[in-house]
């Protein structure tokens, strides 16, 4: 572990780090990808391009530099970036490679701040970061590879079926085209998709929204749309290129945004648009354990409303389900809602039989900041609330010291 000293000069590097962080790690990205161009492959350019991807690898290394005495405090944060890490290939010998540049970015940035003793202590201790990240990754692998059903790596997967669910949403079904087991899943997971876009590999995370216990994996994908190459790549690719019998390389189930299966309380789903697609793997767990469950789903309109049928068909079955609905901006032939506009205290306190619930929460960062503020507000403790949160982490509430998963270090 770090000497003290070490810790002191790291800790004395905090204000440094919050005034200058993101400068350090946007120049960090640029000197990684001029040295390593191979490591655009692993890298989502869209986050890049937006500037997503700097900011949370800042929030991390500051998040390192504030809890350098008790690294233990954010093994959590680890577990969470590990997941993403694991879906996106990423192994012990990368690492160096970040290391170096991440110390060279540092002195790029700093200058003659970035003293010989600065740029030790960082040295060590992002040699100890690393350790924890590689050992917890290499335990990963290990299961995803032993399980049941489970493999290392890229599989391909042939497309069965591909359903559309709304005017920007197709659902794909997804089959071992070698027609072996496939590893079982923890409802609220996601897969990994790779494509090639003629230059580079392109990854992206697809939450899983089928139930564990069939025989294929379901994934839900909005077509998105933006300003930049890579904004939209594989969705674009998904929605326009692909037929039934393509086959798409898969990575195993990974994410810890999971249901848990041994609390008894009543279960509010909030999903914004796409959101909704992890919460739907979980109904089923759900209902096998007779828990009652509300499932409150915010979309644009009825044009734009993913998965109605399905959640309308699995209230009726259950009677221990209720659904409500929101439109922001209903069309008039829109009928089938219960509120107007946006997520508010109205609408979850219909929706809270109790505030002794489980609430699990996902859709775009500004839905979720509101959902978990109100739910603060109604009473429901915040150990309590889970979400995910897809790109590179944008944390919930205090970006500096709350790093979520997904941050791309």
């Amino acid at each position: 572990m770090l000497d003290q000293q070490t810790r002191n000069i790291i800790k004395s590097t905090v204000p440094v780090l919050e005034m200058y962080g993101n400068e350090i790690t946007k120049t960090f990205y640029k000197r990684l990808f001029e040295k390593h161009p191979e490591l655009l492959h692993i890298f989502n350019q869209t986050h890049q391009k937006v500037g997503d991807q700097p900011k949370a690898l800042a929030n991390t290394v500051y998040a390192a530099a504030v809890h350098i005495d008790q690294l233990e405090t954010i093994i959590p944060v680890v577990k969470q970036i590990a997941h993403k890490h694991v879906s996106l290939g990423i192994k012990a010998e990368h690492y160096p490679i970040v290391g170096e540049n991440l110390l060279g970015a540092i002195k790029e940035v700093l200058g003659d701040a970035a003293t010989p003793e600065i740029i030790d202590a960082w040295g060590k201790a992002y040699g100890v970061i690393a350790d924890i990240f590689i050992q917890t990754e290499q335990n990963m692998y290990e299961e995803s590879l032993h399980k049941d059903g489970g493999w290392s790596g890229f599989r391909p997967f042939i497309i069965d079926r591909k359903v559309k669910e709304s005017a920007n949403v197709y659902s794909f079904y997804l089959k071992p085209q070698d027609g072996g087991a496939i590893a079982k899943f923890l409802p609220g997971q996601y897969i990994s998709v790779k494509i090639n876009d003629g230059k580079y590999d392109q990854i992206r995370q697809y939450s899983l929204s089928s139930c564990p216990c069939d025989g294929y994996y379901r994934i839900g994908v909005k077509h998105e749309e933006g300003h930049t190459h890579a904004d939209g790549v594989v969705s674009s690719f998904l929605h326009q290129q692909t037929n039934v019998g393509d086959v798409l390389l898969l990575t195993p189930p990974q994410g810890d945004f999971v249901l848990d299966k041994e609390s008894e309380r009543p279960v509010l789903l909030l999903g914004a648009g796409i959101g909704i697609t992890p919460l739907l793997s979980m109904l089923r767990p759900l209902a096998k354990k007779s828990r009652a469950v509300t499932i409150v789903h915010a979309v644009l309109n009825g044009a734009y409303h993913p998965f109605a049928e399905e959640i309308k068909d699995y209230v009726f079955k259950h009677s221990k389900a209720e659904a409500i609905t929101l439109y922001e901006k209903p069309r008039q032939e829109d009928l089938a809602f219960d509120y107007e506009g946006r997520i508010r205290a109205e609408v979850l306190k219909s929706a809270l039989p109790t505030t002794d619930v489980e609430a699990y929460i996902c859709g775009p960062v500004p839905f979720m900041e509101e959902a978990c503020a109100l739910l603060k507000q109604l009473g429901v403790p915040s150990d309590q609330v889970h979400y995910e949160v897809f790109g590179s982490a944008q944390a919930l509430g205090d970006l500096r010291t709350q790093t979520l998963a997904n941050s791309e270090v």
